[in-house]
């Protein structure tokens, strides 16, 4: 350093203490021993000597907790403080899980002063009410509700009398007063019944001087047609159901009419649809909703579509206003095999030698069944040559189809068949070296390909039934639409005036009985 400063040394600085040397101070054994580390980290210094301490100690306080574990032992419980009576009585009060007994509300335990009753006291009657499952019958039904055999079949030959055990309908209730019994091995009697057993009829029965006596109630039930009109809107779907409509016939509605135009793209949103659904209602309220009578569409106040449903050869289908039928287009493959053989010129496995192939040939499984492309007149139906088994259908206007090598023939000469219906099952019957069916098609009594013509088939009505089918159309629409919900006039009661289930009932107990 330059100048006059002092330079001084940290000893000179800071005077050592008495005792204390220039190495460093000296520390006390309490010092040291607050300094030690007796619980190291055993993840830090693996392998030095601070880390071999750490774990000494660690086992050190392992071994010493091992050997004054004192151990488990159960505990010793005493006697119950309560006898056995006073703890029955308090059991009846417990909440106990029921697997291990637990009782419900409190129960008394027995006693010298109760007695077990030698015969105990019957209801005076019994009100009960029964449902007719599906598949059952009304007699069976009352004998499971404790009525006697006898006595079972004698109600179900009076309510027969009134309306055929047939026509009651499954989930039908019937309400049931069994009475008193004269002992103990035989059956209640009947003492009242009451059921629905039609929608237009009620039955009551009750027991008057020991005859039971039947009335029949008549429901009154109207059977207006539900004529339902509004437009089409955003939605045809949504306006119908808002206008009332239910779910199922606004689907056969969309069914229907989409057998002629496009719904999708045909339909307009300020157009009107008519919809009339079968419908009754009783006078005690309950309505039944049938099925689609009637579907129309208006157009600028004239209808558009008049769809009818309508019987015609033996079968029911929907018909427009002008009497023709449904189009039933597409010519119903004869069977569900594949195509094993086409029309035209081949070489003939049996044979051996080129020739033509008239027809075409499906593969199948022996017994499969084989369906008439569409409706016509069986002209044979028998052995008929190299085909075997052979079935020929006319369908008119110079139209026929063949079925060979068949195993088993379903229809006979002169039947009529429907579009769809089986007529036999493949087999390998005449010239043939497998299962399978040959199928031809005839124009003018010439066999031409198959595959070249699609059938097309609509029903007409003419004459008379043209003039019904008309009429009943006039009758629907003449229907206003709401007037199936006007208010109903209730028929007169036939038969002597009884009371109601109720009444008896309580005239049963009145008397003491």
């Amino acid at each position: 350093m330059s100048g006059n400063a002092a330079a001084l040394t940290m000893s000179q600085a800071i005077p050592l203490r008495q005792g204390d040397s220039a190495a460093g101070p000296r520390l006390g054994w309490r010092d040291r021993l607050a300094q030690l580390d007796l619980v190291p980290d055993l993840g830090n210094n693996i392998g030095s000597a601070e880390w071999w301490r750490g774990l000494a100690t660690l086992t050190l306080l392992c071994g010493t907790a091992i050997a004054t574990f004192p151990g488990v032992q159960p505990l010793a419980v005493g006697a119950p403080a309560l006898d056995a009576a006073d703890f029955n009585e308090a059991r009846g009060q417990m909440i106990v899980p029921l697997a291990f007994g637990g009782d419900t509300g409190r129960h008394m335990a027995a006693t010298d002063a109760v007695r077990p009753l030698t015969q105990t006291p019957e209801r005076p009657q019994i009100e009960l009410t029964a449902t007719l499952g599906r598949g059952d019958s009304f007699a069976r039904l009352l004998e499971r509700s404790g009525v006697g055999s006898s006595e079972a079949q004698a109600l179900a030959a009076r309510v027969s009398g009134a309306v055929p055990l047939a026509d009651i309908a499954p989930g039908t209730r019937i309400d049931l007063i069994l009475g008193r019994r004269a002992a103990r091995t035989m059956p209640r009697p009947v003492e009242a019944l009451a059921m629905r057993a039609r929608f237009d009829l009620r039955i009551e029965m009750e027991r008057i001087g020991g005859q039971l006596v039947m009335r029949r109630i008549p429901i009154a039930v109207d059977a207006t047609p539900l004529r339902i009109r509004g437009k089409v809107g955003d939605s045809l779907y949504r306006s119908a159901r808002a206008a009332g409509a239910p779910p199922e016939a606004i689907q056969s509605y969309l069914r229907v009419i989409g057998r002629q135009i496009s719904v999708s793209r045909d339909i307009r949103s300020n157009d009107e649809f008519d919809i009339i659904v079968d419908y009754r209602r009783a006078e005690t309220g309950e309505s039944e909703t049938g099925k689609l009578l009637y579907a129309g569409l208006i157009r600028g106040g004239k209808p558009k579509l008049s769809m009818l449903e309508w019987n015609a050869d033996g079968g029911s289908q929907w018909f427009e206003a002008s009497g023709v039928g449904e189009q039933r287009g597409g010519m119903t493959r004869p069977t569900r095999g594949r195509v094993t053989s086409n029309f035209g010129m081949r070489r003939h496995p049996i044979l051996g030698y080129k020739r033509m192939h008239s027809g075409m040939d499906f593969g199948g499984g022996y017994g499969a069944p084989i369906y008439a492309v569409t409706d016509g007149v069986v002209t044979i139906a028998g052995r008929h040559g190299g085909f075997g088994n052979y079935v020929k259908l006319n369908h008119g206007k110079g139209l026929g189809t063949g079925y060979g090598h068949m195993s088993r023939i379903a229809v006979r000469s002169g039947q009529r068949v429907k579009r769809g219906q089986v007529i036999g099952y493949i087999g390998s019957t005449g010239l043939s070296t497998g299962p399978h069916l040959h199928y031809e098609l005839y124009r003018n009594g010439r066999a031409v390909n198959p595959s070249s013509v699609t059938f097309v088939t609509r029903a007409l009505l003419e004459g008379k039934a043209l003039a019904a089918f008309r009429a009943r159309i006039r009758e629907l629409t003449s229907v206003a639409p709401g007037a199936a919900l006007t208010p109903i006039a209730p028929k007169q009661v036939e038969g002597p005036k009884l009371g109601s289930l109720a009444d008896v009932a309580s005239k049963r107990v009145g008397d003491g009985i």
